[in-house]
């Protein structure tokens, strides 16, 4: 069936980001598969993620199917848009339905996107994975296909103003070589693992970003750990 509503949206999303003029730094798409289901599996820092994570299969020709929170497909303007795209709404009083709607998706070829930490982390650092993502992959016999996002933060994130201007914000991105998920392997230690790579991407991403804070009042965009005023991890004793 031919895609009508993806591809202008992917077309109207660069439009911005030239008006916006970003400065990506996207690397590792070659392990996109050009064909076949697979698990994109992201961390999660600001509202734009789910459209950059979505650029890493562009290369391939692949469109990326994301699981998202069931409001956002009950508003005005995004609803009509997401169910178009054939995103898949997550409600999580009811979380087995978006479960079964994202494996059917990804038995018929499809790559599903995912957010293992929920919500936006507002500290920037990794949040506690859910393991829904590895048991997808593992029941649908799939690789998972780690992302690391950083910069995005400073576009439009949790508790902080949009910055849509023409402000020349970099943004990296990193894709690591798929992991496979052996059915006899538990899905906490694949989703073990699967945190520890995303961890080692976004560290990556970090020591790759061109530009650090301008000034006491441009910190906040920066995890503690590495000298910015965003809050600690809930649970740190950082």
């Amino acid at each position: 069936m031919a895609e009508l509503v993806y591809p202008p949206v992917i077309g109207a999303a660069r439009t911005l980001f030239k008006a916006l003029d970003l400065k990506f730094d996207i690397a590792g798409t070659d392990h996109i598969p050009r064909r076949g289901g697979a698990v994109l599996v992201s961390n999660h820092i600001g509202y734009l993620d789910f459209v950059f994570a979505g650029l890493t299969a562009r290369p391939a020709k692949r469109l990326v199917r994301f699981m998202a929170k069931e409001s956002v497909f009950r508003h005005k303007v995004s609803g009509p848009l997401m169910r178009a795209m054939k995103h898949i709404p997550v409600d999580r009083a009811q979380g087995m339905d978006a479960y079964k709607h994202a494996l059917t998706a990804l038995r018929s070829g499809e790559i599903i996107g995912v957010f293992p930490e929920a919500t936006i982390s507002e500290s920037f650092t990794l949040k506690t994975f859910k393991s829904g993502a590895a048991r997808l992959a593992q029941e649908a016999g799939v690789p998972l296909l780690p992302v690391a996002l950083w910069g995005t933060q400073r576009l439009w994130t949790k508790g902080h103003k949009r910055d849509l201007g023409r402000n020349h914000l970099p943004i990296t991105v990193r894709v690591g070589e798929p992991m496979e998920a052996d059915p006899a392997e538990s899905a906490e230690k694949i989703t073990d693992r699967l945190r520890a790579r995303v961890q080692d991407l976004l560290e990556a991403a970090q020591r790759a970003y061109p530009v650090r804070p301008k000034g006491p009042d441009d910190t906040w965009w920066m995890p503690a750990h590495l000298g910015g005023t965003a809050p600690a991890p809930r649970g740190s004793a950082a």
